[in-house]
């Protein structure tokens, strides 16, 4: 174990038998002779005692050398000894969110059995709910996103220098040659697209990175702006000098918090690279200007640049808060696989913290009057590659009302498989200063919720499920109120 969870566990012990021994430090301090002070830091886990002041504490306590220094914890503190052996604290950039290490270890210190239950709490949940490493990393990475409202000027400022640079002309599409060129010229990359074709089961894999021979081996199936956007993200790892990196796409496995983190700096600089900063404020702008929704405007917005659907979704996520101040707003991408009645939330981003829509991991029915589910359900019954509507959805439960705008596409890697990328902007007093097509009428206006389970619609004709935990949630607050009314009666 670090040397310093070492003299942490140690003193948590300590404290744990002065505790139990109903003794105060200065009682501590007057009966070993040890000043009040040094038992203090010792207890802080700051100091680690020499033999000769640990065989002292041993006698005055009547507590056995051995227990004194072994690394084993009993039940009231095992988890924080689990906690601290996982080393998951050096696993997680705790600066990234203005923690210090030694802030968490000072609050374990001070009240070991609360933080115990605490913890405790946090597996028992995490256990129950199948709730994976992976997602825990997943999720600090959105609430390091959301933390920054997902902009990051240093990228951004990157990728304006890798222009520069390389002498890339951001004002025009950015190519996969282009990009190409520059792997092969200046990093010296091999690409290979043949090999991954080879292996059935590498199906779903989009590129493989081998370092030692700075081998690209690509999907041979893979569009132009997927192929772009894997090149940029290997000129990423390479200009931002990152090394620690995952090296599949999609990712099969990581060995660190920093691994993950990495992959989402990267993707960053990928997306801003392929869809400049300049470009698509400019032209936002004139879309938002239109007294009316111009379809075919967005729709060419869209093409106008060498990306998928989803990098341009993803690209408004950064856009929209930094340039104009829209900030409320959550980024939604649903999968879906034809002739089933499967809706599956993948990824979210919530900038505003809102709870509506949010994801549900247990086996609810997502709203079907949700037009992420719409363009799905449209796509898996034609030959379109892109599907694209927009509503405004009143969230009934909250009120909330948001503008939604929607696309879908076909799962390159899947037959059958779809996906649906969404963004949803909060309609405030702000956003209608913003936006002028937000009073069109023709933008359809839809009354919606999260899960049938929890909906409170009664005339919705496309209900996949009872409202069986709003019914639930109903039962229980009348049978409260009838509580209260015998408590006034009879008082």
């Amino acid at each position: 174990m670090e040397e310093e969870y070492v003299k942490l566990i140690f003193g948590l012990k300590l404290k744990q038998i002065r505790t139990e021994r109903k003794l105060s430090l200065f009682g501590l301090s007057k009966l070993s002779g040890l000043s009040k002070s040094y038992l203090n830091e010792i207890e802080k886990g700051k100091k680690f005692p020499k033999t000769d002041k640990i065989v002292l504490l041993s006698e005055k306590l009547d507590v056995p050398y051995d227990h004194l220094v072994s690394l084993k914890l009993d039940k009231n503190l095992a988890p924080i000894g689990e906690i601290l052996q996982s080393k998951i604290l050096k696993e997680i950039p705790l600066e990234l969110f203005g923690i210090q290490e030694s802030t968490l270890i000072d609050i374990v210190t001070n009240a070991p059995v609360k933080v115990n239950a605490f913890i405790s709490t946090i597996i028992e949940i995490a256990q129950h709910y199948s709730f994976s490493r992976e997602s825990f990393y997943l999720a600090s990475v959105r609430s390091f996103q959301e933390a920054n409202n997902n902009y990051f000027d240093e990228l951004e400022q990157s990728v304006l220098a890798f222009s520069k640079t390389y002498q890339v002309d951001l004002t025009k599409k950015v190519s996969s040659q282009e990009l190409e060129e520059i792997l092969i010229e200046e990093f010296l990359y091999t690409i290979n697209d043949e090999e991954l074709t080879k292996h059935q089961e590498l199906g779903n894999l989009r590129s493989i990175f081998v370092p030692k021979t700075k081998t690209l081996l690509l999907a041979k199936h893979i569009d132009d702006a997927q192929r772009t956007f894997i090149y940029a993200k290997e000129l990423a790892y390479n200009f931002l000098d990152i090394k620690d990196r995952l090296y599949t796409f999609s990712w099969i496995k990581f060995d660190n918090f920093d691994q993950v983190l990495n992959n989402f700096y990267a993707s960053y600089f990928a997306g801003a690279l392929m869809i400049p900063r300049a470009s698509l404020t400019t032209q936002l702008t004139e879309l938002f200007q239109q007294k009316t929704f111009q379809k075919e405007i967005y729709l060419q917005l869209i093409d106008s640049f060498n990306a998928s659907p989803e990098s341009f979704y993803q690209r408004l996520t950064n856009i929209l808060p930094k340039d104009f101040n829209i900030q409320n707003l959550f980024f939604l991408r649903f999968t879906h696989k034809a002739t089933t009645d499967k809706f599956h939330l993948k990824k979210e981003l919530h900038l505003s913290h809102q709870h509506s829509p949010h994801a549900n991991e247990m086996n609810e029915h997502y709203c079907r009057r949700w037009v992420s589910l719409n363009v799905l359900e449209t796509i898996a019954k034609s030959d379109q590659g892109h599907v694209f509507d927009m509503q405004i959805s009143h969230y009934v439960e909250d009120n909330m009302r948001y503008l939604v705008l929607s696309s879908a596409t076909k799962d390159p890697f899947k037959k059958n498989h779809y996906r649906s990328i969404s963004v949803g902007l909060l309609i405030n007093k702000q956003l209608k200063r913003k936006i002028s097509f937000l009073e069109d009428s023709a933008i359809q206006t839809k009354e919606v919720g999260v899960t049938c389970e929890r909906c409170a619609i009664a005339d919705c004709s496309v209900r996949k499920a009872s409202s069986s935990i709003l019914d639930k949630q109903n039962r229980y607050k009348n049978t409260e109120t009838v509580v209260e009314d015998l408590m006034q009666k009879f008082s």
